[in-house]
């Protein structure tokens, strides 16, 4: 009867035959019957994200509780202990989980999603933020912790870099890293996962030559701030008041300083074109601070500079979204529980995937509801789908007869 347990509503998008599946794939096929099998732990770990915070046992009785009252749980079974749980995570790793994340997590936005897109390209925006893990010598060795020897932070960190569609809050893409590791690097990484038809933002942290090349080079349109600095040198005026310009290779830069870039000659001066957009926000505190954005997009026609301006501006509803995962889901200033290493990807995965899912929810209750994603609350939505859980007999993943 353990085949019946799943997590509510959020069933629809992982639903049994999907796990199953990536269960097969990632060799995580039991060949003996357990009391906690393979399936169950995958929704148990999923279970564990939307009850942050709650013993081990007890999350294991909220799972089942809606199944026990509908007397569709046979009496011998009884609640596994912590220890037989923890067995259990460690036997399933974290690969099922970014399998599931991978296969389920795609941008959701609809043609009639309201705040989703600058005419048809989707807005996607990449953004970093860290997680603090258990304080354990394994987690330390694996992934850092920042400050130095004499001030150390209190706890390790995991630095995660995600991909997420602005109007939907839905992250679709992610990497991981050390507390040291740099967020460009975790970018390039993501880079395979952007789309022609999106329209990729970003803050000035993430840009370099290199970066940009290769970002563009996907096939997205890009809307990326310039740090301050370069000089980006007048093509050619358009009429919205934007301009074209290009960018210097730096290797460029070194042998125009008569240096060699890394110890090598270097070729000779190129760039690749860009579109620059410069404005001040009025009426915001430092209004003389000058914005400068680059782009892909070369027509003014087919998004002018004011559009441009104000669809930088989106790139804080991704940023909302990581407050969703980090302060409202997680709990504020919580810790991952997860005492090592693979546990902590393993909780990650599924911290990532349930947030998906909720918000894939709440997408689709605004376009019924014909309004925009963000006037939804999280926290109401997260409670819906808790209640969802605990009563979850009408809702789990059952074959004809299988409450039989």
């Amino acid at each position: 009867m353990t085949d019946l347990v799943g997590i509510g509503v959020l069933t629809r998008l992982v639903h049994r035959d999907l796990v199953d599946e990536v269960l097969a794939e990632t060799g995580r096929t039991e060949q003996r019957s357990r009391s906690l099998p393979a399936r169950v732990v995958v929704y148990y770990v999923l279970a564990l994200c939307l009850f942050f915070g709650e013993p081990y046992e007890e999350v294991m009785r909220l799972l089942v509780e809606g199944l026990q009252f509908a007397r569709s749980w046979r009496k011998g079974w009884t609640i596994p202990t912590t220890g037989a749980i923890s067995q259990a995570r460690q036997r399933l790793g974290s690969e099922p989980l970014r399998a599931l994340f991978d296969r389920v997590a795609v941008p959701c936005a609809e043609q009639g999603t309201q705040g989703a897109w600058l005419r048809s390209r989707r807005l996607m925006a990449i953004d970093g933020f860290s997680l603090d893990v258990a304080d354990t010598k394994e987690n330390d060795a694996a992934f850092s912790r920042l400050g130095g020897d004499k001030n150390p932070a209190p706890f390790p960190q995991v630095r995660i870099v995600g991909l997420g569609e602005c109007g939907t809050h839905a992250i679709v893409a992610a990497q991981m890293g050390t507390a040291r590791t740099n967020e460009r690097e975790l970018t390039e990484e993501l880079i395979s996962s952007f789309e022609p038809g999106m329209l990729v933002i970003a803050d000035r942290g993430f840009y370099s030559y290199h970066l940009w090349k290769l970002a563009s080079e996907s096939g997205a349109d890009l809307l990326w701030r310039m740090q301050d600095g370069p000089n980006l040198p007048v093509v050619r005026a358009l009429p919205d008041g934007s301009y074209e310009s290009f960018l210097i290779d730096p290797k460029i830069r070194a042998r125009r300083n008569g240096q060699r870039y890394r110890g090598k000659p270097v070729d000779e001066p190129s760039g690749i074109p860009v579109r620059v957009v410069e404005y001040e926000v009025a009426g915001r505190e430092g209004a003389d601070e000058i914005f400068c954005l680059i782009t892909t997009i070369s027509d003014p026609a087919e998004a002018d500079a004011a559009e441009l301006a104000a669809t930088y501006g989106e790139r804080w509803e991704f940023e909302s979204g990581l407050d969703e995962l980090k302060t409202h889901q997680r709990g504020r200033g919580a810790v991952l529980r997860s005492k090592s290493p693979e546990m902590v990807r393993q909780e990650i995965w599924a911290l990532l995937l349930t947030h998906y899912a909720i918000r894939h929810l709440m997408r689709e209750a605004a376009d019924q509801a014909d309004i925009d994603p963000d006037r939804l609350s999280f926290m109401r939505s997260l409670r819906v789908i808790r209640r969802q859980v605990t009563g979850q007999a009408a809702f789990s993943p059952l074959t004809p007869g299988g409450c039989s």
